[in-house]
């Protein structure tokens, strides 16, 4: 009998940073090249290349950014890097002579290319089939899924579009055949992204296209219920407070889609949304939260806000307090403005002191861990379902999510005697106690 033996395919290593839009970047070169017969490596020293996909949104990211690409090319000395850092090759060429190729955000087939050339598939190697699904670079239970590329607006403080252009939307029925593969593979939840999930399909005039014998509109409400339909949980992201949201709340109280809402408010003040240039600041958003909990009590929203914008006063800052006080928000992020490079706010007069900055964002959290506690705390005796997200069978303890928690940027919740769960698990909750951040409990 003859023995065939097949060449060693190459390994790619891969560095994922930033946001979990480039996440799903990084699933579709890896996807790309493992389908291709590449195999990956979880090292440097395994890895006959390593790709970067850089964050240029923030000075900070792109410090980080670098950092990583300086880190791989140390450790193996063979980088090729993509993403949204890529705009700017001639930074990463003056610091890292070495790298071998730098592609931009989204270039899919430029990256592989530039894989294809760095190291070459062996003659006759057998190609590596892999799940309908793709890979995945989040745990199997849950997946985000990208819904549009770019963005229209042009706020002050965001280099995006100059990044990724203008919007671009999927077609709907794409969308929804894609989450039709992963929830067949196993995945739980679906984490909705884009840069402006409301604009979906603007750009496409909000066509329809045939889907499962009818038809689904490229709009954000037609697309929210036919995902709903499919039976996995339906997280929705970047929801800027457009009119039409309000079309989406009774959807969470029907049960199609989970009450929460991640919108990015990034201020409260009408001088500093002026500034930004937000869209639709003009809406009366305390007045829809209201109604948005009338419709479904049990709806989380959580947003960001940017603390020591160019221009922001003591009383902008006070306004913002107040706002908070009274939007009652369920989760917030805050950030200190940092200037970016080739965003408009840069030349914008009355640029925050450092240390005024950190007192702001220091009063910004002390007041939402404040709302946030005493939120959580009257959750306390409810029931809840909770998503598991691990379990460790040593000490019969498991850690999981509720419908009100996003994973990495939310809360958990932490179980007792759950040992016999595991992860994926959907399962039913009594909540035993609270802190500022997380639910503890036990499976009802």
């Amino acid at each position: 009998m003859n023995v065939m033996s097949l060449p060693q395919a190459p390994k790619v290593g891969l560095v994922s940073l930033g946001c979990p839009k480039n996440l799903v970047d990084s699933e579709r070169i890896m996807t790309k090249l493992r389908s291709d017969g590449y195999s990956m490596s979880a090292d440097y020293a395994g890895a006959d290349v390593v790709l970067v996909n850089t964050c240029g949104f923030l000075d900070s990211a792109k410090e980080e950014s670098l950092e990583a690409i300086g880190e791989a090319i140390a450790e193996n000395g063979r980088v090729i890097v993509t993403g949204c850092m890529g705009k700017e090759a001639d930074v990463i060429r003056n610091r890292f002579p070495n790298v071998l190729a730098i592609t931009g955000a989204h270039q899919y087939e430029e990256v592989v290319g530039a894989v294809y050339d760095a190291a070459p598939m062996p003659p006759n190697a057998f190609i590596n089939l892999v799940p309908d699904s793709g890979l995945k670079l989040t745990p199997r239970h849950y997946s985000y899924l990208k819904i549009s590329e770019g963005c229209n607006h042009r706020c002050a403080f965001c280099i995006i579009p100059s990044l990724r252009g203008d919007l671009a939307s999927r077609r709907p029925d794409a969308i929804l055949r894609e989450a039709e593969k992963l929830i067949a593979a196993g995945i739980k939840e679906l984490l909705v992204i884009s840069q402006d999930t409301s604009a979906y399909g603007v750009d496409l005039k909000h066509a329809s296209w045939r889907w499962k014998g009818g038809e689904v509109r490229a709009h954000m409400t037609d697309l929210a219920r036919a995902l709903g339909e499919l039976g996995a949980w339906v997280r929705l992201h970047y929801v800027y407070p457009y009119p039409h949201v309000d079309r989406v709340i009774p959807l969470m109280a029907e049960g199609l889609v989970l009450p929460y809402l991640d919108i990015p408010f990034q201020h409260a003040s009408p001088n500093v949304l002026r500034a930004m240039r937000r869209p639709a600041n003009e809406a009366k958003v305390l007045e829809r939260i209201r109604s948005w909990r009338e419709i479904c009590p049990d709806i989380a929203i959580r947003s960001s806000f940017v603390v020591g914008f160019p221009g922001e006063t003591e009383e902008d800052f006070d306004y913002l307090l107040r706002w908070l006080e009274e939007a009652q928000l369920d989760r917030v992020g805050a950030f200190r403005f940092e200037p970016v490079e080739g965003a408009a706010a840069n030349n914008l007069p009355g640029h925050v002191p450092e240390e005024v900055k950190e007192e702001r964002y220091a009063r910004v959290m002390e007041l939402t861990a404040r709302i946030s506690a005493e939120k959580l705390a009257a959750k306390v005796g409810r029931t809840v379902d909770v998503i598991i997200d691990a379990v460790d069978p040593d000490t019969g303890g498991a850690t999981g999510r509720s419908k009100a928690d996003a994973p990495e940027i939310d809360g958990e919740v932490h179980l007792r005697d759950a040992g016999h769960l595991a992860a994926g698990d959907i399962v039913e909750v009594t909540v035993e106690d609270a802190d500022e951040h997380d639910l503890y409990g036990v499976p009802a």
